[in-house]
C-alpha cells in the first residue's frame, strides 16, 4: 500500500518554495503560468475554481476527525455575546465607576446573560464525563462555532474535563479567532458558510441551541427543517432557555396560518437545566 507523502519531500517542498520566499519579502503574488497548480493561491483563488475550494473545505475537516475518531458530535449554537461570568462582572464594576448609562446598560444586560455561559460549560462538562471512559465508538464529542460567548464555554467545558473537542469557526469581515478552548487538531476556519454547516450536520447526533441572534437562528431553523423534510434522521433539537425561546417566537401563528403542522412542534424540545438536556439526549438513544 502506497503510504502518505511528507510534505518535506522534494517534489512538494520545491512546489512552497517560491510562495514561501514572496512570503518572507512581503512581495505581491502575481499570475505565473509556470506555477504548479495546486501551489498557485492566485490560480485556487479565482471564480473559476470555487468548486475546487468547496471540495477542499469538505474534504480536510473530513479528514481530520476521521483521524482522531470524532465520528458523533453534540452540536452546541449560542450568542458569542454572551461573556463569562467574571468578564461580565468586570465590565459592570468598570462600568459603574465610568458613570456611562449606556455602558452601565450594557454592561448589566451581560450579567444578566452570562448564567448561560456557565449553564453551556456545565453541559459540556456532563457530555464530557459520559462521553471520557467510553469507546471511540460510543464517544459523543462537543462541536461548536469555535467563536467567543456560548461556543466558548462549550468548548471550554469540554477542555476541562480533558476531552477532545471541535471548532467549526468562520472567516469574517470583522476579525475573528477560534477561541482558545478548542482541540488544536480540531480547531477549522471555513470560508464558505455552506459547508461549515454540511460539517455541524454530518456527524450531528444532537443540536442544543442557547439564547442567540442571527447566526444562531439560520443554524437552528435549517437543522428542524432537515430533519422536518426528512432530508436528514430525525436528532434531539433542544431549546435551552425557555423563557428567551418562547418570548421570541410565537409557534402558533405558524400552526393558525397553516404553514406547519403542530405535530411539527415535537421536532424541538425546551429546557432550561444541563442536566434536562443531556437527558433528553440519553433518552432518545436509549443510552
Amino acid at each position: 500500500m502506497e503510504q502518505n507523502q511528507d510534505l518535506s519531500e522534494d517534489r512538494l517542498a520545491n512546489a512552497w518554495a517560491e510562495l514561501q520566499s514572496l512570503s518572507n519579502d512581503s512581495a505581491p503574488l502575481r499570475p505565473n503560468a509556470n506555477r504548479l497548480a495546486f501551489a498557485d493561491p492566485e490560480f485556487l483563488l479565482r471564480r473559476e475554481t470555487r468548486g475546487i475550494r468547496f471540495q477542499l473545505e469538505m474534504l480536510k475537516p473530513e479528514i481530520d476527525q476521521q483521524a482522531l475518531g470524532v465520528e458523533n458530535t453534540i452540536v452546541v449554537f449560542g450568542s458569542a455575546r454572551f461573556p463569562a461570568p467574571e468578564q461580565a462582572s468586570a465590565a459592570l464594576k468598570l462600568a459603574e465607576e465610568s458613570g456611562d448609562e449606556e455602558a452601565l446598560a450594557l454592561a448589566r444586560r451581560h450579567v444578566r446573560n452570562a448564567h448561560y455561559y456557565d449553564q453551556a460549560r456545565l453541559f459540556a462538562r456532563i457530555v464530557a464525563t459520559y462521553s471520557n471512559p467510553r469507546p471511540a465508538s460510543e464517544q459523543l464529542f462537543i462541536c461548536t462555532g469555535g467563536g467567543p460567548g456560548i461556543m466558548e464555554a462549550a468548548n471550554r467545558g469540554a477542555q476541562e474535563m480533558g476531552a477532545l473537542n471541535v471548532g467549526l469557526n468562520i472567516v469574517l469581515p470583522h476579525e475573528q479567532s477560534g477561541n482558545p478552548y478548542i482541540s488544536p487538531s480540531l480547531n477549522f476556519k471555513f470560508h464558505y458558510f455552506a459547508l461549515r454547516k454540511m460539517h455541524f450536520m454530518m456527524r450531528a447526533k444532537a443540536l442544543v441551541a442557547f439564547p442567540g441572534g442571527f447566526g444562531t437562528l439560520d443554524e437552528l431553523f435549517e437543522i428542524i427543517t432537515l430533519v422536518q423534510t426528512k432530508k436528514a434522521k430525525p436528532v434531539p433539537i433542544i431549546l435551552f432557555g425557555s423563557e428567551y425561546w418562547k418570548r421570541l417566537f410565537n409557534f402558533e401563528v405558524l400552526i393558525e396560518e397553516g404553514a406547519i403542522k403542530r405535530e411539527d412542534l415535537a421536532l424541538f424540545q425546551y429546557v432550561d437545566d444541563p442536566q434536562l438536556a443531556w437527558d433528553a439526549i440519553k433518552d432518545f438513544y436509549k443510552l
